[in-house]
């Protein structure tokens, strides 16, 4: 990355604001620090349940942050053969936790990271046939899809602005509600009467009042930080060689599809927010870069990689919308995941103030998809029915997933999913009703 005077122009409250190298590597802090904590879940979670010791629980999570940084890179660095170009973040897959601590417990780590191999090669295989989906999201669908994402992934910012965990004595305590409110009236305070640079970053500056008050408060640890070590070198293998067992790598591949779908939605709701067309070649390029991630995964050790959804609203919010602050997150992901004490700062942030600035971000999603579906002819009634059958669906099965407990295992990992779900509704939906003349809507 060159360091020179870079000029963005964006327009913003009828406000041309001029960004430059710092300023657009601020806006790229603020894009890691509203993915970070999901990022970090899934080694926390899977590391915990196949009782890594502290050694390689640290290696775990710093190694998922750098690689967090080089899949995100894979999908910047648009070429003709994979990276869709495209301000996207990629993190690790959360559908892919409970089939990995299943694939960990019943064989073995290194039979967990053979499954996440064979499931990259798949996707980078079939990304050319499954970019012909394409014609089966119109408008109808797409702006369903995009609605269904945010609304699905509000619970989870209510739950974070609670304390995290729902099943604790302390959640919903007072102090956390103070610290969520507080960072959301930070934000919105900041959008509404902050100028140039300033109201482009409204969320970072909320994460960093809450953190503060928070900190006031004996609310935040140091602990993190001290703990870490202060560097570590990416090992490929670093948990053994890998092996290859059929049953788990039909799991991860079913699991592969799940991720595709969700990324195909944050595809076409990236599109729509930077009003760009989203051609077959697009998605095929953007499936193979995530492919590619997924195969590093396994390689270095870590996990499935997918698009990140809660970057879109982020997006929309701060009204920058080039890949510049995208490629300042992934540098930056790439060196906390080798200086795991910078990388420890992050980790400081308390859940309550996380959860409200997730539930702005995630919400605008949700707007951006309503948005779309404005475009849509209401007056027609299949129109009306395929996007309430659709959304119903999609939040329906994201609050109780255990809906389809009784059927086989493999149909639980796909439908488990509101958002496969509702992609599954609206495009079938779509073809029933409107049959080939629905696909050139």
């Amino acid at each position: 990355m060159r360091f020179i005077l870079l000029e963005e122009k964006t327009v913003k409250n009828n406000e041309v604001k001029n960004v430059g190298q710092f300023q657009t590597a601020v806006l790229g802090l603020q894009h890691l620090l509203a993915m970070y904590s999901g990022a970090v879940a899934v080694p926390l979670l899977i590391g915990t349940a196949l009782k890594f010791n502290s050694a390689q629980m640290t290696y775990l999570v710093s190694i998922d942050i750098f690689m967090c940084g080089l899949a995100t890179l894979l999908q910047l660095l648009r070429n003709r053969y994979f990276g869709i170009g495209l301000p996207v973040i990629l993190g690790c897959a959360i559908q892919a936790v409970a089939p990995l601590k299943m694939i960990g417990k019943e064989f073995t780590i290194g039979t967990m990271y053979g499954a996440i191999i064979v499931a990259g090669c798949f996707v980078f295989l079939i990304a050319g046939q499954f970019s012909r989906i394409k014609k089966l999201f119109p408008p109808v669908v797409t702006g369903s899809l995009i609605t269904v994402i945010g609304l699905t992934l509000i619970p989870i910012a209510v739950q974070n602005l609670g304390g995290g965990d729902a099943t604790a004595k302390n959640f919903g305590d007072p102090q956390n509600l103070l610290l969520g409110f507080l960072t959301i009236v930070v934000i919105l305070g900041v959008q509404i009467w902050a100028r140039g640079f300033l109201s482009t970053i409204a969320v970072l500056l909320g994460l960093i009042v809450g953190t503060i008050v928070a900190a006031i408060s004996g609310m935040v640890s140091a602990a993190p930080i001290t703990e870490a070590v202060w560097f570590h070198i990416p090992q490929p293998f670093y948990f053994g060689m890998p092996h290859f067992e059929w049953s788990s790598a039909v799991t991860m591949i079913i699991i592969a599809l799940v991720s595709m779908v969700e990324s195909t939605g944050v595809f076409f709701a990236l599109g729509n927010v930077l009003d760009k067309k989203i051609t077959a070649a697009d998605l095929k390029r953007g499936y193979r870069a995530e492919g590619l991630a997924v195969i590093l995964g396994g390689v270095f050790n870590t996990f499935p990689y997918t698009t990140f959804s809660q970057n879109v609203g982020l997006l929309q919010l701060s009204g920058i919308k080039t890949k510049r602050p995208i490629y300042w997150s992934a540098g930056l992901l790439m060196l906390m995941g080798l200086l795991p004490k910078i990388g420890a700062l992050a980790t400081i942030i308390p859940t309550a103030v996380l959860g409200g600035a997730m539930l702005v971000m995630f919400a605008m999603i949700s707007v951006q998809g309503i948005r779309m579906l404005l475009r849509v002819d209401f007056n027609d009634q299949r129109n009306i029915l395929i996007v309430a059958i659709s959304v119903g669906l999609g939040l329906g099965v994201s609050v109780y997933p255990t809906i389809f407990q009784f059927l086989p295992k493999a149909i639980q990992l796909f439908l488990g999913n509101g958002i496969v779900v509702a992609s599954l509704a609206s495009v079938g939906l779509n073809i029933i009703f409107k049959g080939r003349a629905g696909l050139d809507e």
